[in-house]
Protein backbone atom coordinates (compact mmCIF):
# COMPACT_ATOMS: atom_id res chain seq x y z
CA UNK A 1 0.00 0.00 0.00
CA UNK A 2 2.70 2.73 1.24
CA UNK A 3 4.75 1.76 -2.03
CA UNK A 4 1.89 1.92 -4.42
CA UNK A 5 1.05 5.73 -2.53
CA UNK A 6 4.84 6.62 -2.99
CA UNK A 7 4.69 5.62 -6.87
CA UNK A 8 1.69 7.82 -7.19
CA UNK A 9 3.04 10.58 -5.55
CA UNK A 10 6.29 10.81 -7.70
CA UNK A 11 4.47 10.31 -10.76
CA UNK A 12 1.94 13.09 -10.09
CA UNK A 13 5.15 15.31 -8.70
CA UNK A 14 6.43 14.02 -12.00
CA UNK A 15 2.99 15.44 -13.96
CA UNK A 16 3.02 18.81 -12.31
CA UNK A 17 6.62 19.61 -12.58
CA UNK A 18 6.05 18.82 -16.59
CA UNK A 19 3.10 21.18 -16.80
CA UNK A 20 4.15 23.88 -14.71
CA UNK A 21 7.29 23.72 -17.00
CA UNK A 22 5.27 23.21 -20.46
CA UNK A 23 3.49 26.84 -19.09
CA UNK A 24 6.39 28.68 -18.44
CA UNK A 25 7.43 27.75 -21.86
CA UNK A 26 3.77 28.82 -23.31
CA UNK A 27 4.04 31.94 -21.09
CA UNK A 28 7.34 32.76 -22.42
CA UNK A 29 7.05 32.40 -25.68
CA UNK A 30 3.36 33.93 -26.04
CA UNK A 31 4.39 36.87 -23.76
CA UNK A 32 5.79 39.30 -26.50
CA UNK A 33 2.66 38.30 -29.06
CA UNK A 34 -0.09 39.34 -26.24
CA UNK A 35 2.28 42.62 -25.39
CA UNK A 36 1.82 43.59 -29.00
CA UNK A 37 -1.70 42.99 -29.34
CA UNK A 38 -2.28 44.81 -26.14
CA UNK A 39 -0.45 47.87 -27.63
CA UNK A 40 -2.22 47.64 -31.19
CA UNK A 41 -5.23 47.66 -29.38
CA UNK A 42 -4.56 50.36 -27.13
CA UNK A 43 -3.42 52.70 -30.12
CA UNK A 44 -6.70 51.94 -32.02
CA UNK A 45 -8.79 52.94 -29.14
CA UNK A 46 -6.59 56.15 -28.42
CA UNK A 47 -7.26 57.04 -32.39
CA UNK A 48 -10.90 56.84 -31.64
CA UNK A 49 -10.56 59.56 -29.10
CA UNK A 50 -8.08 61.51 -30.79
CA UNK A 51 -7.33 62.16 -34.79
CA UNK A 52 -4.07 61.26 -35.69
CA UNK A 53 -3.84 64.24 -38.05
CA UNK A 54 -3.70 66.28 -35.14
CA UNK A 55 -0.60 65.35 -33.34
CA UNK A 56 2.68 63.66 -34.82
CA UNK A 57 4.36 62.58 -31.41
CA UNK A 58 3.87 58.89 -30.26
CA UNK A 59 1.13 59.28 -27.77
CA UNK A 60 1.24 56.06 -26.23
CA UNK A 61 5.07 56.70 -25.25
CA UNK A 62 3.92 60.17 -23.79
CA UNK A 63 2.56 58.92 -20.55
CA UNK A 64 1.36 60.36 -17.37
CA UNK A 65 -0.49 58.97 -14.24
CA UNK A 66 -3.15 61.62 -13.03
CA UNK A 67 -5.15 61.15 -9.78
CA UNK A 68 -8.09 64.08 -9.37
CA UNK A 69 -11.61 63.68 -7.87
CA UNK A 70 -12.79 64.79 -11.11
CA UNK A 71 -12.10 61.50 -12.35
CA UNK A 72 -14.44 59.72 -10.54
CA UNK A 73 -12.38 57.92 -7.61
CA UNK A 74 -9.15 58.16 -6.12
CA UNK A 75 -7.63 55.54 -8.64
CA UNK A 76 -4.64 56.59 -10.64
CA UNK A 77 -5.53 57.18 -14.04
CA UNK A 78 -3.46 57.11 -17.64
CA UNK A 79 -3.15 60.17 -19.93
CA UNK A 80 -1.95 60.26 -23.01
CA UNK A 81 -0.35 63.44 -24.32
CA UNK A 82 -0.92 64.85 -27.93
CA UNK A 83 1.87 66.98 -29.21
CA UNK A 84 2.15 68.57 -32.70
CA UNK A 85 5.72 70.22 -33.76
CA UNK A 86 6.57 69.72 -29.83
CA UNK A 87 3.49 71.73 -28.39
CA UNK A 88 0.72 69.72 -26.71
CA UNK A 89 -2.23 70.13 -28.26
CA UNK A 90 -4.83 67.58 -27.02
CA UNK A 91 -4.83 64.51 -24.97
CA UNK A 92 -6.31 60.82 -23.78
CA UNK A 93 -7.56 60.24 -20.58
CA UNK A 94 -8.91 57.64 -18.37
CA UNK A 95 -12.20 58.33 -16.84
CA UNK A 96 -14.56 56.61 -14.54
CA UNK A 97 -18.18 57.54 -14.22
CA UNK A 98 -18.91 56.08 -10.63
CA UNK A 99 -22.75 56.55 -10.95
CA UNK A 100 -23.96 54.45 -13.68
CA UNK A 101 -26.74 52.16 -13.65
CA UNK A 102 -25.02 48.86 -12.54
CA UNK A 103 -21.96 50.59 -11.49
CA UNK A 104 -18.75 51.94 -12.35
CA UNK A 105 -18.00 52.88 -16.10
CA UNK A 106 -14.60 52.88 -17.55
CA UNK A 107 -14.65 55.24 -19.94
CA UNK A 108 -11.34 56.92 -22.18
CA UNK A 109 -12.10 60.98 -23.56
CA UNK A 110 -10.20 62.71 -25.81
CA UNK A 111 -10.27 66.63 -26.03
CA UNK A 112 -8.26 69.46 -26.84
CA UNK A 113 -7.23 72.56 -24.27
CA UNK A 114 -10.19 74.69 -24.64
CA UNK A 115 -12.83 72.27 -23.75
CA UNK A 116 -13.62 70.72 -26.92
CA UNK A 117 -14.13 66.69 -26.86
CA UNK A 118 -12.84 64.98 -29.61
CA UNK A 119 -13.88 61.59 -28.52
CA UNK A 120 -14.93 59.53 -26.17
CA UNK A 121 -15.29 55.61 -25.65
CA UNK A 122 -16.89 53.52 -22.95
CA UNK A 123 -14.03 50.38 -22.06
CA UNK A 124 -15.51 48.86 -19.62
CA UNK A 125 -19.69 48.70 -17.96
CA UNK A 126 -21.91 46.52 -16.37
CA UNK A 127 -25.12 47.97 -17.50
CA UNK A 128 -28.20 46.59 -19.08
CA UNK A 129 -28.41 45.05 -21.94
CA UNK A 130 -30.80 46.70 -24.47
CA UNK A 131 -30.54 49.58 -22.50
CA UNK A 132 -27.58 51.20 -20.88
CA UNK A 133 -25.61 49.60 -23.50
CA UNK A 134 -26.21 51.88 -26.22
CA UNK A 135 -22.91 53.84 -24.90
CA UNK A 136 -20.88 51.29 -26.95
CA UNK A 137 -20.27 52.04 -30.08
CA UNK A 138 -21.12 48.61 -31.33
CA UNK A 139 -24.29 48.95 -30.27
CA UNK A 140 -25.43 52.65 -31.26
CA UNK A 141 -23.45 55.50 -32.16
CA UNK A 142 -24.77 57.75 -29.35
CA UNK A 143 -21.52 57.87 -28.31
CA UNK A 144 -20.29 59.83 -31.06
CA UNK A 145 -22.56 62.67 -30.48
CA UNK A 146 -20.00 64.02 -27.82
CA UNK A 147 -17.16 64.50 -31.19
CA UNK A 148 -17.06 68.26 -31.57
CA UNK A 149 -18.92 69.64 -28.36
CA UNK A 150 -17.33 72.33 -26.07
CA UNK A 151 -17.83 72.56 -22.47
CA UNK A 152 -17.87 76.06 -21.97
CA UNK A 153 -17.15 75.42 -18.26
CA UNK A 154 -18.27 73.94 -14.81
CA UNK A 155 -21.60 75.70 -15.22
CA UNK A 156 -22.40 74.61 -18.92
CA UNK A 157 -26.01 73.68 -18.28
CA UNK A 158 -26.07 72.39 -22.19
CA UNK A 159 -23.61 69.70 -21.38
CA UNK A 160 -25.94 67.28 -19.86
CA UNK A 161 -28.89 64.97 -21.32
CA UNK A 162 -32.33 66.45 -22.39
CA UNK A 163 -33.83 65.63 -19.11
CA UNK A 164 -31.91 68.02 -17.22
CA UNK A 165 -32.21 70.30 -19.59
CA UNK A 166 -28.85 69.60 -21.80
CA UNK A 167 -28.18 68.74 -25.36
CA UNK A 168 -27.81 64.91 -25.30
CA UNK A 169 -30.15 61.65 -25.63
CA UNK A 170 -31.22 60.20 -23.06
CA UNK A 171 -32.11 56.47 -23.87
CA UNK A 172 -35.57 55.52 -23.41
CA UNK A 173 -36.42 53.96 -20.22
CA UNK A 174 -32.81 54.52 -19.11
CA UNK A 175 -31.54 58.00 -17.97
CA UNK A 176 -29.13 57.43 -15.21
CA UNK A 177 -26.58 55.73 -17.66
CA UNK A 178 -26.55 58.26 -20.23
CA UNK A 179 -26.18 61.25 -17.59
CA UNK A 180 -23.25 59.56 -15.69
CA UNK A 181 -21.07 59.12 -19.17
CA UNK A 182 -22.01 62.83 -19.74
CA UNK A 183 -21.12 63.99 -16.57
CA UNK A 184 -18.37 61.66 -16.41
CA UNK A 185 -16.80 63.39 -19.59
CA UNK A 186 -17.72 66.85 -18.64
CA UNK A 187 -15.41 66.49 -15.68
CA UNK A 188 -12.69 64.95 -17.57
CA UNK A 189 -12.83 67.47 -20.78
CA UNK A 190 -12.48 70.49 -17.65
CA UNK A 191 -9.47 68.62 -16.17
CA UNK A 192 -7.72 68.36 -19.41
CA UNK A 193 -8.28 72.00 -20.07
CA UNK A 194 -5.78 72.37 -16.94
CA UNK A 195 -3.35 70.01 -17.49
CA UNK A 196 -1.11 72.19 -20.02
CA UNK A 197 0.45 73.57 -17.51
CA UNK A 198 0.49 70.15 -14.97
CA UNK A 199 2.53 68.33 -17.23
CA UNK A 200 6.08 68.67 -15.49
CA UNK A 201 4.42 67.97 -12.20
CA UNK A 202 3.26 64.69 -12.94
CA UNK A 203 4.32 61.04 -13.05
CA UNK A 204 4.87 59.29 -15.80
CA UNK A 205 3.56 56.01 -16.43
CA UNK A 206 5.27 53.10 -14.47
CA UNK A 207 7.22 55.54 -12.31
CA UNK A 208 7.35 53.24 -8.94
CA UNK A 209 5.15 55.79 -7.77
CA UNK A 210 2.37 55.33 -10.45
Amino acid sequence: MLETIRKNGVTLAIFAAITTGFTAVVNTVTKPTVEHQTQLQQKNLLDQVVPTELYDNNIQKECYVVTNPALGNSDPHHLFLARKGDQPVAAALETTAPDGYSGAIQMLVGADFKGKVLGVRVVEHHETPGLGDKIELRISDWINSFNGKVVHGANDTAFAVKKDGGEFDQFTGATITPRAVVNATKRAALLIETLPGELSSLPECGDANE
